[in-house]
């Protein structure tokens, strides 16, 4: 089985969209690799998860999927048979019966992480200075512009769901720690992807590897491809 029958299912995090993926899909496409980046509304963990299933109906298997940030807790909740490999991008990964919000506090935030609280809609936004100060510090002015001006909210409904089986304990699973990361604090990070034991790869990146650091993230899920054509 070559690369050209595995296709790629990427999946954003919170305060972002599919354009997030963008420097991760030009150059996975330009080798014949089939791309798309599932749409999230950030709604409801359950909304989430049927968008992302909605995605998967429309490409054929076997299937690399991976997830940014908030991300990884939807991309372990399907139960897809088409999906041969994880691949966590400075990713959560609740464990069966967790929530996302609990495994995102439960070490010490970075100093400059920022304070997030719901608006008057109930919805979470990432305040403006944030994306400068730890969502991607190692971005350049014109991606910060981007990834400002096309932030989703998140909704607390998101976070709060205790988790099924998450589909690690049943698939390969790749994890790109972040040690730079200020939103997810890298030893966190750490812990999630040895209890999942995921195959661990370190850098010195911030939390948005896919923008500033895309050239890791796809020879990860290079790697990933390559597990999912020899399964």
């Amino acid at each position: 089985m070559s690369h050209e029958n595995v296709s790629v299912v990427l999946v954003h995090g919170a305060w972002a969209d599919g354009s997030s993926w963008a420097k991760v899909i030009a150059p996975l496409a330009a080798e014949g690799v089939r791309v798309l980046a599932a749409p999230l509304p950030l709604t409801s963990f359950a909304e989430d998860t049927a968008a992302l299933e909605r995605t998967l109906e429309r490409v054929p298997g076997p299937v690399v999927l991976a997830g940014h940030a908030y991300g990884g807790a939807v991309i372990a909740a399907t139960r897809s048979e088409k999906v041969k490999a994880l691949v966590y991008v400075s990713a959560l990964a609740p464990d069966e019966g967790e929530t996302v919000a609990e495994v995102f506090y439960r070490a010490k935030p970075h100093p400059l992480a920022p304070k997030l609280a719901p608006d008057q809609h109930g919805l979470i936004y990432l305040p403006d200075e944030a994306f400068a100060a730890a969502f991607a510090q190692n971005a350049s002015a014109e991606e910060l512009a981007v990834l400002s001006a096309v932030q989703r909210p998140l909704s607390p409904a998101c976070i709060s769901v205790r988790m099924n089986r998450p589909l690690w304990k049943d698939r390969p699973s790749w994890f790109l720690i972040a040690e730079q990361d200020r939103m997810i604090v890298h030893e966190t990070q750490r812990f999630m992807a040895e209890r999942m034991r995921a195959r661990v790869r370190s850098h010195p990146v911030d939390h948005t590897s896919i923008v500033t650091a895309p050239g890791l993230v796809v020879d990860i899920i290079r790697e990933a491809i390559r597990e999912a054509t020899t399964s």
